[in-house]
């Protein structure tokens, strides 16, 4: 007999669509799973009315964050992020769906800019309708009231948090040697300059993780050898890459980090206070890694390798020749080089996991939505988190949008993100 929860994910499959974008659950019959897939599908989905940049990640957290307090109402495993929820009834099922569903139409809802994303909106609220039907639970399930509280206590939490700023700043960087400025083809300003400001959600204070002195200077050591590097490996056409390093690079254009983290976390685990303790720890460091990623990339707007080559005569550095033909292996993201948002995102995802697990053995397959000459590129089988994290430094590089010291500090910094993450939130009760 066909279970409830395979009917809801084949109706789902069929009928909750976001643009092009079908919005669909797995068959897990496990609703943190289920939820955390529409979660990330529609917060990366093109929403005109949101903020640009790696927004998706801060609402991820949020989420997230809101569902593991929901869970632990009920099972009391772990501390809560926000105030305790105390005399937690009815379905547990119902009251995370239901703090799921509060949290994302709050976040797509955007009243400090009047925008609001209502047909994303239209498709949560089915999607959370069906789930409820679908699950055998009443609308008016003790268990709702208990999720509309996590998700209120999450609401608030990170009200005013400087995720929607009504005069938010636009940012085009500076003509100085070493200033990042708008790239070609688009010549876009900085998307999100703001979100460097923004509240973290874990980490206190960014002391010991600025201890890194800032981009080297032009006329460095460092600098000249990152920027010969990257001006060899990292440029379109007559690069010294290989077919294979070529392939490699893309892969690393659009790595789903957090399908990584979902497929590890549904094979490992199957406890829901689990998963839902590894995906608010996941998605907490990451954005707590953007959140600095972009304080950096603010702060010291270092320009792109592309810039730097076409602008090389006048860095003050001999031992670097200009190239006025040039061209970064893909378009640069529109905001400056340093630090490297990727690889924030790669070594905070891949640190947690090493982290949650007590170890970085474990053998998983990571994929890509970039394509190469219009085809999909393979998945790369990987034996250890770390190893990922690393590869993204490489990729990165060969890509022609990062020097290495770009990528290699956001790397550290994330690593200490995730430690402190991990360190202080989320922790086992007893």
């Amino acid at each position: 007999m066909r279970t409830p929860r395979n009917r809801l994910a084949r109706q789902l499959a069929s009928t909750i669509m976001v643009g092009s974008l079908a919005v669909a659950t797995p068959a897990s019959a496990e609703v943190v799973a289920d939820w955390s897939a529409l979660t990330i599908q529609v917060t990366g989905a093109n929403q005109p009315n949101r903020p640009p940049g790696p927004f998706g990640t801060i609402d991820q957290a949020i989420v997230h964050i809101a569902m593991h307090d929901a869970v632990q109402a009920y099972q009391r495993r772990f501390r809560m992020y926000n105030a305790p929820i105390p005399d937690a009834s009815g379905s547990m099922v119902a009251a995370v769906a239901k703090a799921a569903h509060d949290v994302l139409v709050s976040r797509l809802s955007i009243p400090e800019v009047n925008a609001v994303s209502g047909p994303l909106i239209d498709q949560v609220d089915l999607f959370y309708a069906n789930y409820l039907s679908n699950n055998g639970l009443a609308a008016d399930d003790p268990g709702v009231a208990i999720g509309k509280q996590a998700a209120l206590n999450m609401i608030v939490n990170r009200t005013h948090d400087g995720s929607f700023p009504v005069n938010a700043e636009i940012f085009t960087g500076g003509t100085d040697p070493g200033q990042w400025r708008p790239t070609p083809p688009a010549f876009l300003p900085m998307a999100g300059p703001w979100i460097g400001d923004m509240a973290p959600f874990v980490l206190k204070s960014r002391e010991g993780l600025l201890n890194e002195p800032g981009p080297p200077s032009l006329t460095s050591g460092l600098y000249t050898r990152d920027y010969q590097e990257v001006k060899a490996m990292g440029r379109r056409t007559n690069s010294a890459r290989s077919a294979g390093q070529t392939t490699f690079a893309l892969f690393f254009s659009g790595p789903n980090l957090v399908g990584v983290v979902r497929a590890v976390a549904l094979e490992r685990l199957t406890d829901s206070g689990d998963r839902a303790r590894l995906f608010a720890l996941a998605f907490a460091s990451a954005a707590d890694s953007i959140i600095n990623t972009w304080n950096n990339k603010r702060t010291y707007h270092f320009w792109r390798p592309s810039t730097a080559i076409l602008e090389a005569a006048n860095d003050g550095n001999p031992r670097t020749e200009p190239d006025p033909d040039w061209l970064p292996l893909i378009n640069n993201p529109p905001y400056p080089d340093y630090t490297s948002g990727l690889n924030s995102l790669s070594g905070s995802f891949m640190r947690t996991l090493q982290n949650f697990f007590g170890d970085d053995i474990w053998t998983f397959q990571a994929t890509t939505g970039a394509l190469e000459n219009g085809q999909p590129i393979a998945p790369r089988t990987y034996h250890r988190f770390s190893a990922l994290a690393d590869d993204a430094v490489e990729g990165r590089i060969l890509l022609g949008i990062h020097f290495r010291f770009a990528d290699e500090v956001a790397r550290r910094q994330s690593k200490q993100i995730a430690d402190r993450v991990f360190a202080h939130a989320f922790q086992p009760l007893d």
